[in-house]
């Protein structure tokens, strides 16, 4: 699996794609990326240290995802990220953590701080529509304003292309996402295993109605392709 890769546009930085003990919540219907994870810390730990090893600190920016939140990631691999981060001079790493865990988002933002690092924590919403997230979705974000759920955390993840989505909807959730968060990166939805699949017309939608307008805006990532950023797939000699 490719772990490491260089993201050119839009807030040009690095990303590493770390595995930890897996997410703790697994009640999503949308989401099996909680297959990327091993309760064996050793291993987790020596393929986290690979993966850190490419960073270069060439743009002073460091993403590191790991299909979960941060807070699912052992402590020799927080070290070793800490570690890169001092070494390679990263000055910004994004991390991300699930609405849950909020609370303990301040004392990983002062660790970090200590050593010159500003964390930008990124929240997967998914939409703001708060009886879509929770009774088809089933997030777990037990709070209605955007505002609310938006504190503490700098930007978020939006997942489109769904049954009962339209145009307006998803246009409203970039536009709430973009007044409350630093940056929003849309995910269009791909076949996976879980229970909730892909709507076609409302994927196509979404490419000929809504992207057009966000496309160029430097805020704002599109991932056709959970791959997209270069992590994830299959690894290239």
């Amino acid at each position: 699996m490719q772990r490491y890769a260089k993201i050119t546009e839009k807030n040009p930085r690095e990303i590493v794609l770390l595995r930890g003990q897996g997410c703790r919540y697994r009640r999503c219907t949308f989401c099996d990326y909680y297959e990327d994870a091993s309760p064996d810390a050793e291993e987790n730990l020596r393929i986290n240290r690979q993966a850190l090893a490419q960073v270069t600190g060439e743009y002073g920016v460091l993403e590191a995802i790991n299909s979960g939140s941060f807070t699912e990631l052992d402590p020799a691999t927080v070290d070793c990220l800490e570690a890169t981060c001092r070494k390679r001079g990263i000055h910004t790493l994004h991390l991300e953590c699930h609405w849950l865990y909020r609370r303990e988002i301040p004392a990983m933002r002062q660790r970090f701080q200590t050593v010159g690092v500003t964390l930008r924590i990124k929240q997967g919403v998914e939409t703001f529509d708060p009886v879509y997230r929770e009774q088809v979705m089933k997030k777990g974000i037990r709070e209605t304003d955007p505002a609310k759920i938006a504190e503490g955390f700098d930007e978020c993840c939006l997942l489109l292309g769904l049954p009962g989505q339209t145009t307006e909807s998803m246009r409203t959730d970039i536009e709430t996402g973009l007044a409350h968060f630093d940056r929003v990166c849309v995910n269009l939805m791909t076949e996976n295993g879980a229970p909730l699949q892909p709507d076609a017309a409302v994927r196509a939608c979404f490419l000929r109605d809504v992207e057009p307008f966000y496309r160029d805006n430097p805020r704002v990532d599109i991932l056709r392709e959970n791959t997209d950023f270069g992590v994830g797939g299959e690894e290239h000699e």
